[in-house]
Protein backbone atom coordinates (compact mmCIF):
# COMPACT_ATOMS: atom_id res chain seq x y z
CA UNK A 1 0.00 0.00 0.00
CA UNK A 2 2.83 2.41 0.85
CA UNK A 3 4.50 1.78 -2.52
CA UNK A 4 1.18 2.24 -4.30
CA UNK A 5 0.50 5.60 -2.64
CA UNK A 6 3.95 7.20 -2.66
CA UNK A 7 5.49 5.65 -5.79
CA UNK A 8 2.87 4.26 -8.17
CA UNK A 9 0.39 7.14 -7.81
CA UNK A 10 2.95 9.94 -8.43
CA UNK A 11 4.38 8.26 -11.52
CA UNK A 12 0.85 7.48 -12.77
CA UNK A 13 0.01 11.16 -12.31
CA UNK A 14 3.01 12.18 -14.41
CA UNK A 15 2.00 9.73 -17.15
CA UNK A 16 -1.56 11.08 -17.01
CA UNK A 17 -0.26 14.64 -17.25
CA UNK A 18 2.00 13.89 -20.23
CA UNK A 19 -0.62 11.84 -22.09
CA UNK A 20 -3.28 14.43 -21.35
CA UNK A 21 -1.20 17.28 -22.75
CA UNK A 22 -0.56 15.30 -25.93
CA UNK A 23 -4.29 14.54 -26.22
CA UNK A 24 -5.28 18.17 -25.69
CA UNK A 25 -2.72 19.41 -28.19
CA UNK A 26 -4.03 17.08 -30.87
CA UNK A 27 -7.63 17.81 -29.95
CA UNK A 28 -7.75 21.61 -29.84
CA UNK A 29 -4.23 23.00 -29.42
CA UNK A 30 -5.15 23.90 -25.82
CA UNK A 31 -7.45 26.64 -27.09
CA UNK A 32 -10.79 24.94 -26.45
CA UNK A 33 -11.83 26.90 -23.36
CA UNK A 34 -9.52 29.88 -22.98
CA UNK A 35 -10.28 31.72 -26.21
CA UNK A 36 -13.27 32.87 -28.18
CA UNK A 37 -16.31 35.14 -27.69
CA UNK A 38 -17.45 33.23 -24.59
CA UNK A 39 -14.45 34.52 -22.61
CA UNK A 40 -15.38 37.65 -20.66
CA UNK A 41 -13.18 40.33 -19.12
CA UNK A 42 -13.04 38.62 -15.71
CA UNK A 43 -11.77 35.40 -17.26
CA UNK A 44 -9.14 37.26 -19.25
CA UNK A 45 -7.93 38.89 -16.05
CA UNK A 46 -7.91 35.43 -14.45
CA UNK A 47 -5.79 34.02 -17.26
CA UNK A 48 -3.24 36.82 -16.81
CA UNK A 49 -3.23 36.33 -13.03
CA UNK A 50 -2.59 32.58 -13.27
CA UNK A 51 0.11 33.03 -15.90
CA UNK A 52 1.82 35.50 -13.59
CA UNK A 53 1.29 33.83 -10.22
CA UNK A 54 1.60 30.12 -10.93
CA UNK A 55 5.17 30.14 -12.34
CA UNK A 56 6.26 32.28 -9.37
CA UNK A 57 4.70 29.89 -6.85
CA UNK A 58 6.28 26.93 -8.60
CA UNK A 59 9.69 28.62 -8.71
CA UNK A 60 9.48 29.51 -5.00
CA UNK A 61 8.68 25.92 -4.01
CA UNK A 62 11.54 24.57 -6.14
CA UNK A 63 13.95 27.16 -4.71
CA UNK A 64 12.89 26.31 -1.17
CA UNK A 65 13.37 22.61 -1.83
CA UNK A 66 16.86 23.18 -3.23
CA UNK A 67 17.91 25.63 -0.50
CA UNK A 68 16.70 23.52 2.44
CA UNK A 69 19.07 21.24 4.29
CA UNK A 70 18.17 17.80 5.66
CA UNK A 71 16.71 19.34 8.83
CA UNK A 72 16.86 23.08 8.24
CA UNK A 73 15.07 25.84 6.39
CA UNK A 74 16.85 28.13 3.93
CA UNK A 75 18.93 30.91 5.46
CA UNK A 76 16.84 33.54 7.22
CA UNK A 77 16.99 36.27 4.56
CA UNK A 78 16.25 33.79 1.78
CA UNK A 79 13.36 32.29 3.75
CA UNK A 80 11.83 35.73 4.37
CA UNK A 81 12.09 36.57 0.67
CA UNK A 82 10.59 33.25 -0.45
CA UNK A 83 7.74 33.51 2.06
CA UNK A 84 6.95 37.11 1.07
CA UNK A 85 6.86 36.25 -2.63
CA UNK A 86 4.70 33.20 -1.99
CA UNK A 87 2.25 35.14 0.20
CA UNK A 88 1.61 37.46 -2.75
CA UNK A 89 1.78 35.04 -5.66
CA UNK A 90 -0.30 32.18 -4.24
CA UNK A 91 -3.51 34.23 -3.59
CA UNK A 92 -3.10 35.86 -7.02
CA UNK A 93 -2.98 32.40 -8.59
CA UNK A 94 -6.04 31.08 -6.76
CA UNK A 95 -7.98 34.29 -7.47
CA UNK A 96 -7.12 33.93 -11.15
CA UNK A 97 -8.30 30.32 -11.16
CA UNK A 98 -11.56 31.43 -9.52
CA UNK A 99 -12.10 34.08 -12.22
CA UNK A 100 -11.56 31.45 -14.91
CA UNK A 101 -13.68 28.67 -13.42
CA UNK A 102 -16.56 30.36 -11.61
CA UNK A 103 -18.21 32.20 -14.57
CA UNK A 104 -18.79 28.97 -16.55
CA UNK A 105 -20.22 27.34 -13.42
CA UNK A 106 -22.97 29.98 -13.17
CA UNK A 107 -23.53 30.75 -16.86
CA UNK A 108 -26.31 28.76 -18.49
CA UNK A 109 -24.71 29.25 -21.92
CA UNK A 110 -21.53 27.33 -21.15
CA UNK A 111 -22.48 25.30 -18.07
CA UNK A 112 -22.85 22.18 -20.21
CA UNK A 113 -19.16 22.44 -21.10
CA UNK A 114 -18.06 22.31 -17.47
CA UNK A 115 -16.68 18.88 -16.58
CA UNK A 116 -16.51 17.24 -13.14
CA UNK A 117 -12.74 17.80 -13.19
CA UNK A 118 -13.31 21.53 -13.76
CA UNK A 119 -15.50 21.58 -10.66
CA UNK A 120 -12.75 19.83 -8.70
CA UNK A 121 -9.92 22.12 -9.83
CA UNK A 122 -10.63 25.19 -7.71
CA UNK A 123 -11.11 23.24 -4.44
CA UNK A 124 -7.90 21.30 -5.12
CA UNK A 125 -5.87 24.43 -5.82
CA UNK A 126 -7.33 26.14 -2.76
CA UNK A 127 -6.36 23.10 -0.69
CA UNK A 128 -2.87 23.24 -2.19
CA UNK A 129 -2.57 26.92 -1.20
CA UNK A 130 -3.84 26.28 2.32
CA UNK A 131 -1.58 23.26 2.84
CA UNK A 132 1.43 25.22 1.56
CA UNK A 133 0.78 27.94 4.14
CA UNK A 134 0.27 25.40 6.92
CA UNK A 135 3.46 23.54 5.99
CA UNK A 136 5.51 26.73 5.72
CA UNK A 137 4.33 28.07 9.07
CA UNK A 138 3.86 24.76 10.87
CA UNK A 139 3.44 25.69 14.51
CA UNK A 140 3.68 22.10 15.68
CA UNK A 141 7.39 21.95 14.84
CA UNK A 142 8.39 23.33 18.25
CA UNK A 143 11.69 21.48 18.22
CA UNK A 144 12.96 23.67 15.40
CA UNK A 145 12.88 20.92 12.82
CA UNK A 146 11.73 21.71 9.30
CA UNK A 147 9.50 18.74 8.55
CA UNK A 148 9.04 19.58 4.86
CA UNK A 149 12.80 19.12 4.43
CA UNK A 150 12.51 15.71 6.09
CA UNK A 151 9.39 14.48 4.31
CA UNK A 152 8.09 16.18 1.17
CA UNK A 153 11.35 17.44 -0.28
CA UNK A 154 13.38 14.17 -0.11
CA UNK A 155 10.39 12.25 -1.45
CA UNK A 156 9.96 14.62 -4.41
CA UNK A 157 13.68 14.60 -5.18
CA UNK A 158 13.81 10.81 -5.04
CA UNK A 159 10.97 10.56 -7.56
CA UNK A 160 12.74 12.97 -9.91
CA UNK A 161 15.95 10.94 -9.57
CA UNK A 162 14.03 7.74 -10.39
CA UNK A 163 15.12 6.24 -7.07
CA UNK A 164 11.88 6.45 -5.05
CA UNK A 165 12.36 6.76 -1.30
CA UNK A 166 9.15 6.60 0.73
CA UNK A 167 10.78 6.61 4.17
CA UNK A 168 10.11 10.30 4.73
CA UNK A 169 6.43 10.03 3.88
CA UNK A 170 5.65 6.72 5.62
CA UNK A 171 5.44 8.31 9.06
CA UNK A 172 5.02 11.96 8.06
CA UNK A 173 2.31 14.00 9.82
CA UNK A 174 -1.07 13.85 8.11
CA UNK A 175 -0.76 17.45 6.88
CA UNK A 176 2.35 16.60 4.87
CA UNK A 177 0.88 13.40 3.48
CA UNK A 178 -2.28 15.29 2.46
CA UNK A 179 -0.25 17.99 0.72
CA UNK A 180 1.71 15.40 -1.24
CA UNK A 181 -1.47 13.71 -2.44
CA UNK A 182 -3.11 17.04 -3.32
CA UNK A 183 -0.16 17.97 -5.54
CA UNK A 184 -0.23 14.53 -7.16
CA UNK A 185 -3.95 14.93 -7.91
CA UNK A 186 -3.43 18.37 -9.48
CA UNK A 187 -0.68 17.01 -11.73
CA UNK A 188 -2.89 14.12 -12.83
CA UNK A 189 -5.97 16.17 -13.81
CA UNK A 190 -4.36 19.40 -15.06
CA UNK A 191 -4.43 18.75 -18.84
CA UNK A 192 -8.07 17.63 -18.71
CA UNK A 193 -9.33 20.89 -17.20
CA UNK A 194 -9.92 24.40 -18.48
CA UNK A 195 -6.50 25.38 -17.17
CA UNK A 196 -4.59 23.13 -19.57
CA UNK A 197 -3.72 25.97 -21.92
CA UNK A 198 -2.77 28.52 -19.27
CA UNK A 199 0.92 27.72 -19.52
CA UNK A 200 0.95 25.43 -22.54
CA UNK A 201 -0.13 28.07 -25.09
CA UNK A 202 2.62 30.60 -24.19
CA UNK A 203 5.15 27.76 -24.10
CA UNK A 204 4.13 26.58 -27.56
CA UNK A 205 4.37 30.13 -28.88
CA UNK A 206 7.91 30.43 -27.56
CA UNK A 207 8.84 27.08 -29.09
CA UNK A 208 7.39 28.08 -32.44
CA UNK A 209 9.48 31.22 -32.40
CA UNK A 210 12.58 29.16 -31.68
CA UNK A 211 11.93 26.42 -34.25
CA UNK A 212 12.55 27.28 -37.93
CA UNK A 213 9.38 27.48 -40.02
CA UNK A 214 10.54 24.64 -42.28
CA UNK A 215 10.27 22.21 -39.33
CA UNK A 216 6.78 23.22 -38.27
CA UNK A 217 4.16 20.65 -39.17
CA UNK A 218 1.43 21.17 -36.56
CA UNK A 219 -1.29 23.87 -36.84
CA UNK A 220 -0.41 27.27 -35.39
CA UNK A 221 -1.57 27.72 -31.81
Amino acid sequence: MIIAIWVVLPYAAVVSCAAGHLWRYRRDGFRGYLYGPHIDKAQRIGIAAVRTGFPVVFAVRVAEMLASGPHTRPEHDIQVLLSAVQIVAAPVTVAGVALILIPPLISADVRHRVTPLDRLTLPLLSAALLSAVLVTFDGSATDGRYRAAETLFPWARSLLNLHPDTSGMDHAPLLYQARGLIVVAIIAIWPYTRLAGILSVPTLRLLRQAVPASYRSAPTV
